[in-house]
């Protein structure tokens, strides 16, 4: 009687190693890189479109080196005017002179090539990025409700939450973003 007991707890402890904590392990590994490493994103409108479609998905990388961003970046941040997390490309850094006219932007004189922008309207306006904070425009313009239209157009480095690295879904539009 007492070897059947034996077994069975030795059954019970080969479980426990075997399954339970292999799934336990998994489960924290993943909830500590999608705090600290990476999250996902579903993009619900068609602000960015070609680059994003409409209700795709994408990797997004936590930012924590704010001087690693770059001009053209596509970047995940809370608007605090919104309410909500916006997916929109990184056009003017602090310290920017943001020149629109008929759609062209031009920054600090110099005019920017935007060969990610299919889809150009006739807006024109000009900003001037404060220290610490970014400018972001959606890619389909015309459709795209971005800093042109916030009453405050710019973003501050806090609400930076990361940059959007690839679309994961569907897979039919499977990609890299640049």
């Amino acid at each position: 009687m007492e070897k059947s007991a034996d077994k069975k707890e030795n059954n019970i402890i080969k479980f426990l190693k075997d399954w339970v904590m292999p799934i336990i392990s998994a489960a924290i590994i993943y909830l500590l890189l999608n705090k600290f490493v990476f999250f996902n994103v579903q993009v619900p409108t068609g602000s960015m479109i070609p680059t994003i479609n409409i209700d795709n998905r994408a990797v997004v990388t936590r930012i924590y080196n704010l001087d690693n961003l770059k001009r053209g970046d596509v970047i995940v941040f809370y608007s605090d005017e919104l309410r909500e997390r916006l997916v929109k490309r990184l056009i003017g850094l602090p310290g920017d002179k943001i020149e629109i006219k008929n759609g062209i932007v031009s920054i600090n004189g110099e005019q920017l090539q935007e060969d990610y922008v299919k889809n150009k309207d006739k807006y024109s306006g000009s900003f001037e990025v404060p220290e610490g904070k970014y400018f972001f425009l959606g890619d389909n313009r015309p459709v795209s409700k971005d800093a042109r239209y916030w009453i405050n157009p710019y973003i501050d480095s806090s609400a930076i939450e990361g940059k959007a690295q690839f679309i994961f879904y569907p897979f039919a539009d499977f990609k890299s973003l640049k």
